[in-house]
């Protein structure tokens, strides 16, 4: 997600960076200021009459007696910013609909190649995750390829899935899918439907004829982000047709502009609720537009990175944890453990992204961040002994030869991640003690 958002960000920070070393501010600074970021969202491709319509308000807003008059005035208007940005975003996190009486059936509409087939997976997995009992229905008859996909993932995802007879039609494996899901116990149909590489009647004529039949609680379009304001094109003419309910944009990981998930609830009045965040089953998370407005503006998104962590470590195992190693019982194992939890919550530049640091502190960030060294650290580790990675104090010149020939690195690549080891548990010390930010803050020990 980040690279989608890399260039415009950066433009922003340039922008109110500039704005904040004005001091009191006139109309004429403000005017000025809109253009730049007029320019700026033009470039990331966002719809000219969305960006007219931001822009517009912004103004309005910003020359208030509030802004004028104020002490701080530029991050008053900052602040108008974020609020009009989540707006354009959507304002809320708008959830999934759910039946008062199982199942909820959530139709998945969209272009071949949008990822649909594999996002129908991933929010399998979701649901699965947050205690529900998800049902894969593969309706698209037109590619026999797409059938054997999503059963394949279905079964990587660990959910279950209706295998149609050959030669079925829509509208007999949806209802023999339903039969079986409902003796199987499940609580939530996801209905996988056709695709073309274009949008063209015959494929809007499926699509409204089984949502006709259906009639899901959900329609759901799976949207491509690389494929910019053509993606918001594309909604527009499935919302005509079947009246979609939400968005899912897939792709939003990748280097495209970013302007089709900035335009999109503007344009079409249909939210975004979920976003794909890499190819693996596991990317796919809810979209909450004020997170995206904080990344965006360069502020961080530390709430999902909280909710990335509590996923990759569950809270009594955390607690557990945390309260040995702010005592000082803090080892090698521990060491490696919390690295590959790390690891498991994303790319390092990714995370990265999410911190709320200043623009200066951001150019210490290297553009490209060193994934190996998470793999070179856990390979030194494991070389070791257990004696040795609950005591390093142990470890003398022979052994980190033995070390590192075992994990294909250099004496220097030992010695160096036991210096990062001891200065991280000192840390640790430090914070059990009450003598670093978290201790003072009250964390039990």
């Amino acid at each position: 997600m980040s690279m989608m958002f890399a260039s415009l960000a950066e433009k922003l920070d340039g922008i109110f960076k500039r704005l904040k070393n004005r001091g009191r501010l006139t109309e004429k600074d403000i005017d000025a200021t809109l253009r730049e970021v007029k320019l700026a969202l033009l470039e990331a491709d966002v719809n000219f009459k969305a960006v007219k319509d931001f822009v517009s308000r912004i103004r309005v807003k910003s020359l208030g007696e509030e802004v004028l008059q104020s002490l701080t005035p530029a991050q008053q208007v900052i602040k108008i910013v974020n609020g009009e940005l989540i707006q354009l975003l959507g304002g809320s996190r708008a959830d999934l609909n759910r039946s008062p009486v199982p199942p909820t059936r959530i139709l998945l509409v969209g272009l071949q190649g949008s990822g649909k087939t594999t996002t129908a997976a991933k929010l399998a997995l979701l649901l699965k995750d947050n205690g529900q009992s998800p049902f894969l229905v593969p309706a698209d008859m037109s590619r026999p390829a797409a059938v054997k996909q999503l059963l394949t993932v279905a079964a990587k995802a660990g959910v279950p899935a209706h295998s149609p007879t050959p030669g079925s039609s829509p509208a007999e494996i949806y209802r023999k899918a339903a039969l079986e899901a409902g003796r199987s116990g499940s609580d939530t149909l996801i209905i996988d439907t056709a695709g073309r590489l274009h949008v063209d009647e015959e494929l809007m004529d499926e699509a409204s004829s089984l949502a006709a039949m259906v009639n899901p609680h959900d329609t759901l379009l799976v949207a491509d982000a690389m494929t910019g304001q053509d993606a918001v094109r594309v909604a527009e003419a499935f919302h005509s047709r079947i009246s979609l309910t939400g968005i899912i944009m897939t792709k939003l990981d990748g280097d495209a502009r970013g302007g089709a998930a900035l335009s999109m609830r503007s344009v079409t009045g249909v939210p975004i609720k979920f976003v794909g965040t890499g190819e693996a089953l596991d990317g796919l998370e809810p979209f909450h537009p004020d997170r995206m407005a904080s990344r965006i503006l360069g502020m961080g998104d530390v709430m999902t990175l909280i909710d990335r962590a509590q996923k990759a470590m569950e809270e009594k195992e955390a607690e557990k944890t945390a309260r040995e190693q702010l005592k000082g019982e803090f080892n090698l194992e521990d060491f490696r453990d919390q690295l590959v939890r790390l690891r498991s919550m994303g790319s390092l530049q990714e995370l990265f992204s999410m911190l709320p640091v200043p623009g200066r502190m951001k150019k210490a960030i290297p553009a490209e961040v060193d994934e190996g060294e998470i793999a070179r650290i856990t390979a030194i580790i494991d070389s070791m002994t257990p004696d040795e990675r609950r005591n390093p104090k142990i470890i003398n010149g022979s052994r980190r030869k033995r070390i590192s020939s075992g994990s294909g690195t250099t004496v220097t690549d030992v010695n160096r991640l036991l210096k990062k080891f001891t200065e991280a548990k000192k840390m640790m010390r430090m914070l059990g003690k009450g003598k670093g930010p978290l201790g003072k803050m009250g964390l039990p020990t």
